[in-house]
């Protein structure tokens, strides 16, 4: 089960499910949108003597009570517009195997009133019919990304239902809970993808993969899924470098590396005694600069080709974000400063570079002085011309990791 990783926050998720699967037991799943809830669900599934007989899914979010019923219990014909005939229902199609109940925690109390009775009885009544159809043999497997808990206090979730379904319970963690797992997960898709779509497998670069890593991934598993889908389809090369990665992926600063050793005094003596712990400080410090400082360099590096490779202009760019405070001064400092070097200190043909207008001179100025981010062009005079396509230097303690 790849999904589950090799961190040890997954090793536990798959000891649970493998734990669950042995059983009979009703199972809640838990945990935020994306985390794979519907995986879990499957390998329950296939790891149970039930493999062999059907897993039936439905999606509770978003159906009218009707469709809803009509979708578990089956309908006889007649019974509402456009039934015209009699027609079995999911649970009907899941006897002797696993009916799978997404998003549970969004049925109305209604119908969690008509799921309880069948929990308790077993028995099949579909919608316009008088009497119970038939008593199946199904093991419900739910799911939710709601605390179940506070909509109980609320009144908009039974308790009885709560503790029928919640016999087993298995939480699925959020993916930035097990970091570990990213970069595995990532290959894992990209083979997937690359396969897919016949063609060749993509690597990450190590400062790709740091942000990745550093990335709180809101959107979890389903979220990297996609990411990974665009950069095979997408990427050029053999290898996703942090140009590659959406934007989104660029809102936190990637976790680099550093030599953590002390540094040797100027005397060539050790450390004195007691001066330990204030050594490890600066160096916590020395560090925590380093990462603030590589995560303007990976934020401009990308912010200049997004102008000067994909055409966009500064003021969709770089000053959207910012004035919408996303975006930090240093940041929108190092992209001038970017700007600048490629053009040998001209701002009028940064001007251009940044796919403005012509008549956007004044303004551009204006608002980066108002800002306090206008940079001085005199150190830029002497420097050489690049290519479009290049990106501004990096750091030295940067080079240590790409």
């Amino acid at each position: 089960m790849m999904f589950t990783g090799t961190s040890a926050v997954g090793r536990h998720l798959a000891q649970e499910i493998e734990m669950a699967a042995r059983s009979e037991a009703k199972v809640l799943i838990t945990g935020e949108t994306g985390v794979g809830k519907d995986m879990v669900a499957r390998s329950l599934h296939a790891q149970s003597q039930r493999r062999s007989a059907p897993l039936s899914t439905i999606n509770c979010a978003g159906l009218p009570d009707t469709l809803l019923e009509s979708e578990l219990f089956g309908h006889v014909r007649g019974s509402f517009t456009g039934a015209f005939r009699d027609k079995a229902g999911l649970l009907e199609a899941a006897d002797r195997g696993t009916a799978f109940l997404d998003e549970a925690g969004e049925m109305s109390t209604r119908m969690q009133g008509v799921l309880l009775r069948f929990l308790e009885t077993g028995e099949i009544q579909r919608v316009g019919s008088e009497r119970a159809v038939r008593r199946v043999n199904v093991r419900v497997i739910a799911a939710t990304n709601r605390n179940l808990s506070r909509q109980i206090a609320d009144g908009a979730f039974r308790e009885d239902l709560y503790y029928r379904l919640n016999v087993i319970r298995i939480h699925v963690p959020a993916l930035r809970e097990r970091r570990e797992d990213i970069a595995g997960l990532f290959a894992h898709f990209a083979d997937h993808f690359s396969r897919h779509y016949g063609v060749a497998p993509r690597a990450l670069s190590p400062e790709a993969r740091a942000v990745l890593l550093n990335y709180r991934w809101p959107g979890n598993i389903r979220e990297l899924k996609n990411v990974v889908e665009r950069l095979i389809v997408k990427a050029p090369g053999a290898t996703v470098e942090v140009a590659d990665l959406p934007a989104e992926c660029l809102s936190s600063s990637p976790v680099l590396a550093f030599p953590t050793t002390q540094p040797a005094r100027p005397d060539g003596h050790a450390t004195e005694p007691g001066a330990e712990m204030n050594d490890e400080h600066q160096d916590f410090d020395i560090v925590q600069a380093h990462a603030r400082d590589a995560s303007v360099a990976v934020r401009v590096a990308t912010l200049f080709r997004r102008m000067t490779d994909a055409g966009e202009s500064f003021w969709d760019a770089v000053h959207a974000p910012f004035m919408a405070r996303d975006l930090s001064r240093s940041e929108l400092r190092g992209v001038i400063r970017a700007g600048l070097e490629h053009t040998g200190g001209n701002y009028r043909v940064v001007v251009e570079l940044f796919n403005m207008a012509p008549g956007d001179y004044k303004r551009f100025l204006g608002f980066l002085r108002k800002h306090d981010c206008h940079v001085p062009f005199h150190a830029f005079r002497a420097v050489r011309h690049r290519p479009a396509n290049a990106l501004p230097p990096r750091p030295s303690y940067l080079s240590a990791v790409g």
